[in-house]
């Protein structure tokens, strides 16, 4: 008869030893976790920077958990353990690693993200530079957490040795796994070609003004697959991103940001042009909104009852100039329906009685 007493001791044994060095391992490593911690946080107080502060506030908790994990998988070879038994606990802090390990990674894009915000005002009226930068910083940080977190499954599926045998089974039918996935994933293959494009040619950008489906707005978000347009009415466009490749669309802020608006008003042919050069000029003189480029009244066309006249102005983005659009065309309105009734718009009849 086989006395199991006998095992019982060396194997409590061992299991507490074991269980004492994983203990060990974790506390040394928060011990490390807090030391550094406060480290950051004496340089943040006597050193203050926005970036030392962002890495404070992204990296903590990952690198709370990463320290502890890597101890506790370097304290394996302390353990004494069977070969089944180090396999697993191995593999199992080798995931949690990887998985930690690309937290990590996200979380730094982030912080490189936030430290180029805090850098460059995209809120500053000549924001051109920070426009083209922003746009495309976003799709590369897009781009690049996709690419990290397929990455880091892999890693995980490539772990299993049962994986491995499926995926050596899917790499024989690669002929005709390959149609079948370039034929199901061509839209979503044209859509990323479509965010490269967009990121580095830049027919749009974050924060532009453009003209799209008849609708004003700004570009809010690009992302990987679709872009959205925040409306002026505050309502939400979304459009795939292959849109802005293949069909026309205006974007006012291609190049700068200042703008021309105009006002037409429809009047008698009997109107005093200069007089509304005149009243023009000192409406834009006076107005926060004008930026001293361009005023100009011009007769652009004449019809059988009135003629029509352009006020051109110009301002130094598109929300100002709509502003300003609607503050000239009130004015020159009630001045021209106060000093001029006679040159609103009018129907002539002309009777000639018998003699």
């Amino acid at each position: 008869m086989i006395d199991f007493n006998s095992f019982s001791g060396p194997l409590v044994r061992q299991s507490a030893e074991n269980f004492g060095i994983a203990l060990a391992a974790i506390i040394i490593g928060l011990l490390l976790k807090f030391i550094l911690k406060k480290m950051f946080l004496f340089f943040s107080r006597y050193w203050a920077t926005f970036t030392l502060n962002v890495v404070v506030k992204y990296l903590n908790t990952a690198v709370g958990f990463f320290i502890p994990l890597v101890l506790l998988d370097s304290s394996l070879e302390f353990m004494k353990l069977d070969a089944t038994a180090y396999l697993q606990l191995n593999r199992a802090l080798e995931i949690a690693l990887t998985i930690n390990f690309c937290i990590i990674l996200i979380k730094t894009i982030k912080i490189l993200e936030e430290s180029f915000f805090h850098s460059y005002d995209l809120n500053k009226e000549d924001n051109l530079k920070e426009r083209k930068l922003r746009t495309q910083l976003q799709f590369i940080r897009k781009f690049a957490i996709s690419m990290i977190l397929i990455v880091t499954a892999a890693i995980i599926l490539l772990s299993f040795e049962s994986m491995r045998k499926i995926g050596a089974g899917l790499l024989t039918g690669v002929g005709i796994g390959g149609i079948i996935i370039g034929f199901a994933a061509q839209k979503t293959l044209a859509n990323l070609l479509a965010g490269f494009q967009i990121a580095f040619t830049q027919p749009i950008r974050i924060d532009d003004v453009v003209i799209v489906e008849g609708e004003w707005g700004r570009v809010e978000e690009i992302t990987l697959t679709y872009v959205v347009v925040n409306i002026w009415d505050q309502r939400r466009l979304i459009l795939p991103i292959t849109y802005f490749i293949e069909k026309p669309f205006q974007n006012w802020t291609r190049v700068s940001a200042d703008l021309l608006g105009t006002v037409f008003l429809y009047l008698d042919y009997n109107t005093p042009i200069p007089t509304l050069r005149e009243e023009l000029t000192k409406v834009l003189h006076v107005h926060p909104l004008w930026d001293k480029r361009v005023n100009v009244v011009q007769v652009t066309d004449n019809k059988e009852a009135t003629i029509e006249v352009r006020f051109l102005m110009s301002a130094r983005n598109s929300s100002q100039a709509f502003d300003l659009r609607c503050d000239v065309r009130e004015h020159m309105l009630a001045f021209v329906r106060d000093h001029y009734p006679e040159s609103l718009p009018k129907t002539r009849l002309e009777y000639k009685g018998n003699s």
